[in-house]
Order: C-alpha cells, then structure tokens, then sequence
C-alpha cells in the first residue's frame, strides 16, 4: 500500500492507494508545529479506520508547502517507514520538463497537479487549485510545466475583510441566490463568490490565449466546490488530483 500525503498550509489531505486505486482519504487541519511522533500518532489513527496499521503501508510520498513539517515528515519516513518513501521534490523523476526560471520555487502541491492534470487530458491543460492561495498552473501540449498564477485565497480575503473593516462581519462562505445582496451578509457573500468566479473565468481566458490552445482546466482544493458552480471557464473538478499526482510520481520512482 502506498500512503500519499499532501501537506497545505491550512489542510493535510492523506489518501491510501492498494496499487492504482485510492482505497480512503482523510483530511485534517495542519499542525504546523507538529512532531515527527505527533504525525506518526494522527497516521496510525487514521489508518485504523480502515483496519490498517503504519505497519501496512509499503511506501509513503509527501508533499509539504510548510518546511517545518517537511522536516519533521522526513523523520517520520525514516523512523517509521524505514526510508521507504519520500518527499516530493525535484530529486524525484516527475516525466515533467520545468520551464520555468527557477525550478526550486515550484511548490510540490502545483508540480503534483500538473503532473495529474497531464495524465488526465493527454495534451495542454490547466490546473486550478483554491486552497489558502489560488493557485494556476500551466502545462504545454508536450507535458512541460511552463509555469502559473498565484492569486490570495478565499479564506485570507474573508479575513481581510472583516478584520480591516470594523462593521462588516466574518460570514459562511456560501454561494448566493442573487448577485444583489439583500443584506450585508449576502452582499458580502455575493462579492466573494462571484468576484472569484469572474476573476478564474479571465484569468483561465487569459492563460488560454497566451497558449493559444483549447487547454480543458481542472479545478480542485477545498474551496472549488463552492467557486467552480459560478465559473464558466472550468470544464471539470477533482478533490482528489493533487493525492493522484503523487501516486504517478511515485510509481515513476519505483
């Protein structure tokens, strides 16, 4: 069995694959100043919802945008696994040339999104993922990263909101009714949800024409579900994109 783990800045997605298949997932708030036991502890208990045990898993890959973590996960590896697995970085084979200025600035999370998204549509596309920053990253017709878009996310833009305005309150993040808001909740509500939705519909154009290809766009992160309804430029979404580029990255470095 292989254990993917995707570390974000605000959420850790862990999913579990018996060969090319995902048996489970999980996710959980990252910690970011968790131990290498502490992890090991949160794995196990997730595990054992499946009537598994860390002694189960034959292999491990990670992906951590929080070095402190990736410290510690690198630990965990060692202690736990014994060595049998890795982080994700551009020590791996990927089968993804990097086009970009400097490849050590490319986040692991956006490298496994590329990799998933060019393994799915077979040619150029883009992939689009809402987490704590909205993240776009472009892939060639030939399967090389050339490079992306890095916006604020959701969440920062709440807080922004109702911590540098006084009277407007922090609201749930829900898609409206109407664009005109009846009230300031659903005013607020409505600017956030189809302020994004207009802001990934032209940058999505944008990309696109810069390519000058048909690029399908895949969209994925905890906040798509709630965004991707009100866009026109996303063809498809997956929550589990990021957990499936790991496990192709993996199963390149077998």
């Amino acid at each position: 069995m292989l254990l993917a783990v995707d570390v974000g800045n605000t959420q850790t997605h862990v999913g579990l694959y018996a060969g090319s298949e995902l048996v489970e997932h999980w996710r959980f708030a990252t910690a970011r100043h968790a131990t290498a036991d502490q992890l090991a502890i949160e794995l196990a208990a997730l595990l054992r919802l499946r009537g598994a045990e860390l002694t189960d898993v034959g292999a491990t890959i990670v992906s951590s945008v929080v070095p402190t973590l990736a410290q510690e996960y690198e630990q965990l590896l060692q202690r736990y696994f014994d060595g049998a697995g890795a982080l994700l970085g551009p020590w791996l084979r990927t089968g993804m040339a990097i086009r970009i200025d400097n490849p050590q600035e490319l986040g692991p999370d956006r490298l496994a999104n590329a990799v998933a998204a060019y393994k799915r549509f077979g040619g150029a596309c883009i992939a689009v993922d809402f987490g704590t920053a909205i993240n776009y990253d472009v892939v060639s017709a030939d399967g090389e990263y050339l490079g992306g878009v890095i916006s604020p996310g959701i969440e920062i833009s709440l807080e922004a909101l109702s911590q540098r305005a006084a009277r407007l309150p922090r609201v749930d993040l829900e898609p409206p009714s109407t664009a005109i808001g009846k009230g300031t909740r659903h005013a607020i509500q409505s600017g956030v949800v189809f302020g994004y939705a207009g802001s990934v519909d032209g940058i999505v154009a944008r990309l696109r024409k810069e390519m000058e290809a048909e690029a399908p766009a895949v969209a994925t992160g905890g906040f798509a579900h709630v965004i991707v309804p009100c866009c026109e430029q996303i063809d498809e979404t997956d929550d589990l994109l990021t957990l499936e580029g790991l496990r192709l990255i993996w199963e390149r470095n077998r």
